[in-house]
């Protein structure tokens, strides 16, 4: 019987494992982000463990910068040879999206997980794990990823790339061969004059970019208050192959990893998973294109429109209080 989804080299990949632990946030010198609107605000961002929050959960509007749902894994280890890094340099660019993740010390060992994406910059790793072990994990708990996905190509369409992606990725996603090209679902098709932050990279592999949400109109016409952790996007005009670029005729299918930013250039972000021409992989829209619908570990929330934190605390607002506050 033939597997689901487009045939994929499978005999030839390679599964590794590699590994990470909870990673703490970090604090800069400063605790205050300088918004898009001039504001400072102080709001949680990345690392830890977030525990309201999961794939198929909304990502706008949260009181928060860059929230990565779920866990996130960082390798620290120091190996004798090569960049000091390099252990976490190898974690988030053999990770790939739909990969499994096994708790390997602490009070959850042996629970099991799911690689939800990668945050560039920071380097993390994200993991989405059922509440109930969110809550009993420790920061610091190990966690061993199974690899696969290095390497991946799709037998009948050499022309379009895969990057981040495992294979039960691919055979769950849900995308259909028609007339030569393929049709995969998607929640929101975004015009690639949004993406900002990660742009000028030459590798797709290690993180992601991110989509701008600051002018109204764009928000409104797109739909792109309503993105939720684990959206299955479409990024039109765009071309990943050797870094994000933007080029006419060209698509670029991702997942949203992490959650809205009121920083200039920064917003949600998206790791890419496929790209080619357009009339090769086409998008098709389906509210319930999300990783958490895909792989059955939650039913993902109905979209619904939500206002950017810098948008429901305006300016004006904002620095009325602040000098209320100091009267």
């Amino acid at each position: 019987m033939r597997q689901q989804g487009p045939r994929i080299n499978r005999d030839d990949l390679v599964m590794v494992s590699v590994a990470g632990q909870i990673a703490h946030p970090v604090g800069a010198a400063n605790p205050y982000r300088i918004g898009n609107d001039g504001v400072p605000r102080v709001l949680p961002a990345t690392g830890g463990i977030v525990l309201n929050h999961r794939i198929g959960d909304r990502c706008v509007g949260l009181a928060g910068d860059h929230i990565e749902p779920g866990v996130a894994l960082h390798n620290n280890s120091r190996e004798v040879v090569g960049a000091r890094n390099g252990p976490n340099r190898a974690l988030i660019t053999y990770a790939c999206v739909g990969n499994r993740v096994r708790v390997i010390s602490g009070p959850c060992l042996g629970q099991w997980g799911l690689v939800t994406g990668k945050h560039g910059g920071v380097d993390h790793v994200i993991a989405d794990f059922p509440t109930k072990v969110l809550r009993r994990l420790n920061i610091g708990d190990r966690m061993q990823i199974y690899s696969c996905g290095l390497g991946l190509q799709l037998i009948d369409y050499p022309d379009i790339s895969v990057f981040n992606c495992a294979p039960e990725l691919l055979a769950r996603w849900g995308i259909i061969e028609s007339n030569g090209r393929l049709e995969v679902p998607v929640t929101h098709r975004i015009p690639a004059r949004t993406m900002g932050s990660g742009l000028g990279k030459n590798t797709v592999w290690r993180g992601d970019y991110d989509i701008q949400l600051f002018d109204p109109e764009i928000r409104r016409r797109f739909g792109l208050g309503s993105l939720r952790f684990g959206d299955m996007i479409a990024i039109v005009d765009t071309d990943t192959r050797h870094g994000p670029s933007f080029r006419q005729g060209y698509v670029t299918l991702g997942v949203i990893v992490h959650g809205d930013s009121t920083v200039s250039g920064h917003g949600p972000g998206v790791t890419p998973l496929l790209s080619g021409r357009a009339d090769r992989l086409h998008a098709f829209r389906k509210a319930d294109a999300n990783l958490a619908n895909i792989f059955g570990v939650k039913q993902a929330s109905l979209p619904k429109q939500y206002e950017k934190l810098s948008r429901r605390h305006s300016t004006k607002s904002s620095y009325t209080n602040l000098r209320l506050s100091n009267n």
